[in-house]
């Protein structure tokens, strides 16, 4: 939203001077009359170049993690559901929030509808917050008349999908921190113990064998020039970041994400869960079909899985079922369009997305589980390997110097 740069007078009747936030002039100049302001020169700040990045760190500061809305959202259900107006329950929310980024979105939000706005609405001004799906199941809930059963609904999806998120990341710390050091064990003794003791070995004065020169080789090559390792390294990760941005490259690097051994599998199952997730969610929250397809199209990171859906979207559009596009893109386990097509025929889609959800989820918690337990054997043996490797390399010519003293 555009900022506004004021100059006012307060209720004492100071000079008060400030920036205020709003989708439009009229909007800033209630909200600023709210607080008790009453502005007397109102101007919309310029967007240059040190505006927008200092936009931008704002955005990003003021991202809230899904964990904390779904709380607030279930807080407001059940104040709802008690009995309390939408503009009180808003207030005593925002007032109880930890997290300053949704206090003052909700603060503004209740602004709005204490002006007559509808919830909705107010929340779509800030959609770095309250996505799309958020603002739509709200607009089903005003519109039927359910808004704390909606919220209850959406509170649930929220921590659904949270918790998704912490199983997979829980899974991968450990791999992660034992690979960071493990390198960080072998660039060590390749950096500062193998050039020492190889030094050594090289003053025996005899033939060294073939394992003893590999490691004298790569040590000498990383001691003199790790800096060029680093300059490629660098310039490889350059060059995959530009690449991603463009299309082709975009579309080739999800085609190759979902093609992977292991990680492939279970990058399509969890990208599944989450659509067939967000698609029960919404048909059960009374948002007609293509809606759903279009919001849930938006939570796909992989391009090729988001045309799969575009393209679902425009058959379906045109008078095509649900399940034979799916099935067409070739893209999606075949369970997806059969348990669409049971759907249809028996009026209980919704109920079958969220029964494929549910199934995919545990599909995704066996594969990382089954993942896991490769994974850590695989990483011992590499790094058992390879510190194996470095310590017959340096036995091997003492054993040699040995024998032949003796």
């Amino acid at each position: 939203m555009p900022l506004f740069e004021y100059t006012g007078l307060n209720a004492a009747g100071k000079k008060v001077s400030g920036v205020a936030e709003g989708p439009g002039r009229k909007a800033v100049v209630q909200q600023l009359r709210s607080q008790g302001i009453f502005p007397t020169d109102l101007r919309e700040e310029s967007a240059t170049p040190a505006k927008r990045a200092v936009s931008g760190l704002v955005s990003l500061r003021n991202k809230v993690p899904v964990v904390e809305l779904a709380a607030a959202t279930r807080q407001l259900a059940t104040l709802l559901g008690a009995g309390l107006p939408l503009d009180e329950a808003l207030g005593s929310v925002g007032s109880q929030l930890e997290n300053a980024a949704l206090s003052r979105a909700l603060g503004r939000v209740r602004e709005e509808v204490v002006q007559g706005e509808a919830f909705n609405v107010a929340l779509s001004r800030h959609e770095r917050i309250f996505p799309a799906l958020y603002v739509n199941m709200v607009q089903v809930g005003e519109n039927s008349g359910t808004l704390d059963q909606v919220l209850e609904r959406l509170a649930d999806f929220l921590e659904e999908q949270s918790r998704m998120k912490s199983r997979i990341r829980s899974a991968m710390a450990y791999p992660l921190l034992m690979a960071i050091i493990g390198s960080g064990v072998l660039l060590f003794l390749f950096a500062f113990v193998v050039p020492k003791v190889t030094r050594m070995l090289e003053d025996l004065g005899q033939a060294l064998p073939w394992p003893t020169l590999a490691l004298i080789t790569a040590s000498d090559l990383l001691s003199a020039y790790w800096w060029v390792l680093a300059l490629l390294l660098a310039l490889g990760l350059l060059w995959l970041r530009h690449y991603r941005r463009t299309d082709a490259g975009r579309r080739r690097l999800d085609q190759l994400a979902l093609k992977l051994p292991l990680i492939g599998r279970l990058n399509l199952l969890t990208s599944t869960a989450r659509l067939t997730r967000t698609l029960g969610t919404l048909l059960s929250s009374g948002v007609p079909l293509l809606k759903a397809l279009d919001i849930s199209k938006n939570l796909l990171e992989n391009r090729v899985l988001r045309q799969a859906i575009e393209d679902t979207t425009v058959a379906v559009r045109e008078g095509e079922s649900l399940a034979e596009p799916l099935k067409r893109s070739g893209v999606f386990p075949p369970m997806v369009s059969q348990m669409a097509a049971v759907g249809e025929r028996s009026g209980q889609m919704e109920e079958m997305l969220t029964r494929v959800a549910d199934a995919y989820e545990h599909q995704v918690d066996m594969t990382i589980t089954g993942m896991l337990s490769l994974l850590e054997p695989l990483m011992i043996v590499v790094m058992g390997g390879a510190v194996g490797f470095i310590v017959m390399a340096i036995l091997l010519p003492i054993f040699q110097a040995s024998q032949g003293m003796g």
